[in-house]
C-alpha cells in the first residue's frame, strides 16, 4: 500500500449520495492524526489494558458477570429528571432490584447524574475510585435513562472502560413502559425465541466499502459462528439478497431472528435538513446502484429507518449489532475533527439516539432488548488491518459470549478492551512523534481509525439483557 493509495469509509450523504467523509491518502488523514490530543482518561484506560493480561475483563475477580447477584445492576437518572419516567420503568426496577438485591442501586434525586459531570466525579461522588467494577461500591451493569444531551455520550464511553453500559431514551413515559414491558417479557420467558441467527452484509455495486465488510466480516463472522454453535441455526444474505424488503423480514417479519448482525453504510444528512433527526443511522441497502450508478439524493426507497418498520412488527426478544455510520446516535461537534480545523464542526443541532433502534425497543406489540451500533462514524480498519488482512476476532468473541448466554454488556467487554488497548498504543505513538520519530502515515491511521472505532461503539437498551432462547 503506497501513500497516494485511497482509504474509504462508511456513510452516506443523503442530501448529495456523495460519500459522507471523502477518500483520502494515509498522508492526508495523518495531517489530522498528528493534532489529536491524548484521552482524557489515558491513565485508566492503560490499567485496564494491563489488567486484562490477567484475564479480568469490566467486573472484579470472583465475580460472576452472568450473576446480577454478584454483578450488580443499577439505573442512572438525569437530575431533575420527570417522575413519569421513572414510574414507568417500575416493572423492569422491579425485576431488576429482585435479581440484584443487594446490589441494586438506583441514582436518582440527589444521587442522579448531574449537569456537567464527569464519570470519575460521578463516581468519587458514590465513594467509587478507579479500577474494577466492585459491586460492594457500584454495580456492574448500569443503565442510562436519558437523551446525549443531558447525559453527554463522552460520560458514557469513560463509564463503559470498566462498566457494562447501555443507555435509553424515549420522547413518551408510555415508550419506556413499552421497553420495560418488553425486557420483563422476555426474562420471565413469555417472549423466547429460537436460536436462529441471520448476518446481512450489504455490499453495493462500485464501493470498496461494503463489498470489504461483507466478504471480511460478515461472510467470515457466519461461518465462525455456523462452526462454533451448531446448536444455532444460521442465515447468510450478501449482495443480491440484502434489498430493503428482505431487512424488513428480519427486522419484525416473518423471517425475524433472535440475533441480527448487519455491516451497511450509515445515513448521514446536513444539520439543516429536516431529515436528520429520523433518518440518521438508517441503513443502506442493496437497493442502491452504488456511487457510479446513481448521482444525487438518496431516496428512502434505497435504506431502511425507524419508521420503515412494520406497525405490527414484533421484536420481542431480539438483539442486534448495526455496523454502519451513526447507527447508534449522532454527537453534536464531529469527533473527526482535530486539531488541523482549529475548531471543531457542528454536524447537528445537539446530539441524539439514532431512531431506527430506537423506534426497535419501544415497540408496543414487542420491542427488541438492545441493539448495539456506532456513535459518529464507523471504519473498516476494525476489521482489516493494512498487511495483516481481516482481524475479526473480537467480533467473533463477542458473539460467541452473547450466544452462550451473556448478558449483552458482559459480551461486548471484548470492545471495550480493544479500545484501551488502541488508546494506550496510540497515546505512545502519539507522544513519539511529537519528538521526532518518523512514522508509517498508514499504520497510524489503522491505529487512530481503530481507536476511534472501538471508543464509538455503544449498547442501546439495559446492559444486562441476555437473548430469550432455550
Amino acid at each position: 500500500m503506497t501513500n497516494n493509495q485511497h482509504l474509504t469509509f462508511n456513510g452516506i450523504d443523503g442530501a448529495t449520495g456523495a460519500y459522507a467523509l471523502p477518500p483520502m491518502t494515509g498522508d492526508e488523514l495523518s495531517a489530522f492524526i498528528t493534532g489529536a490530543g491524548k484521552p482524557e482518561n489515558l491513565a485508566e484506560l492503560r490499567f485496564r489494558h494491563q489488567r486484562a493480561s490477567q484475564a479480568h475483563l469490566g467486573v472484579k475477580e470472583g465475580v460472576d458477570p452472568k450473576e446480577l447477584g454478584q454483578a450488580g445492576w443499577g439505573v442512572i437518572f438525569a437530575h431533575g429528571a420527570d417522575p413519569a419516567i421513572q414510574e414507568a420503568l417500575t416493572p423492569l426496577l422491579d425485576l431488576r432490584r429482585s435479581q440484584a438485591g443487594e446490589h441494586f442501586y438506583c441514582y436518582e434525586g440527589a444521587d442522579a447524574y448531574r449537569p456537567g459531570e464527569s464519570k470519575s466525579k460521578f463516581l468519587a461522588r458514590h465513594g467509587v475510585g478507579p479500577g474494577p467494577a466492585d459491586p460492594a461500591k457500584a454495580p456492574y451493569y448500569l443503565l442510562i435513562v436519558g437523551d446525549p444531551e443531558t447525559i453527554p455520550y463522552r460520560f458514557q464511553s469513560q463509564l463503559d472502560v470498566q462498566y457494562a453500559v447501555g443507555r435509553i431514551h424515549f420522547e413518551t413515559p408510555e415508550e419506556y413502559a413499552n421497553y420495560a414491558r418488553s425486557v420483563v417479557r422476555a426474562e420471565t420467558g413469555e417472549s423466547a425465541r429460537a436460536r436462529q441467527a441471520a448476518f446481512f452484509g450489504v455490499a453495493n455495486p462500485d464501493d470498496p466499502a461494503t463489498q470489504m465488510s461483507a466478504t471480511q466480516l460478515v461472510r467470515p463472522l457466519h461461518d465462525f459462528i455456523q462452526q462454533d454453535q451448531p446448536d444455532w441455526t444460521l442465515s447468510a444474505h450478501l449482495g443480491d439478497g440484502t434489498a430493503k424488503a428482505q431487512l424488513a423480514r428480519l427486522l419484525g417479519g416473518a423471517e425475524t431472528p433472535a440475533f441480527l448482525f448487519t455491516a451497511s453504510h450509515g445515513m448521514a444528512f446536513p444539520m439543516d435538513d429536516p431529515r436528520q433527526g429520523p433518518h440518521q443511522g438508517a441503513l443502506l441497502c442493496q437497493d442502491w446502484p452504488g456511487p457510479q450508478g446513481w448521482q444525487g439524493a438518496i431516496p428512502q426507497g434505497f435504506y431502511f429507518a425507524g419508521d420503515d418498520l412494520a406497525g405490527d412488527a414484533d421484536l420481542s426478544g431480539m438483539i442486534t449489532f448495526f455496523f454502519a455510520c451513526y447507527g447508534a446516535g449522532t454527537p453534536r461537534l464531529d469527533e473527526f475533527a482535530k486539531q488541523a480545523f482549529k475548531d471543531r464542526q457542528a454536524i447537528a443541532p445537539q446530539p441524539f439516539l439514532a431512531q431506527l433502534p430506537t423506534q426497535m425497543l419501544n415497540r408496543p406489540k414487542g420491542g427488541a432488548l438492545a441493539v448495539v451500533g456506532h456513535v459518529e462514524r464507523v471504519w473498516s480498519y476494525s476489521f482489516n488491518w493494512p498487511g495483516a488482512g481481516a482481524q475479526t476476532t473480537v467480533f467473533e468473541s463477542a458473539i460467541k459470549r452473547l450466544l452462550e448466554g451473556h448478558p449483552v454488556g458482559s459480551a461486548f467487554e471484548f470492545f471495550d478492551e480493544r479500545y484501551a488497548e488502541l488508546a494506550t498504543v496510540l497515546s505512545d505513538e502519539l507522544e513519539e512523534i511529537d519528538f521526532g520519530r518518523q512514522y508509517d502515515p498508514y499504520e497510524l491511521a489503522g491505529l487512530w481509525t481503530a481507536n476511534n472505532d472501538a471508543r464509538g461503539y455503544a449498547i442501546i437498551g439495559d446492559p444486562a439483557v441476555r437473548l430469550p432462547v432455550g
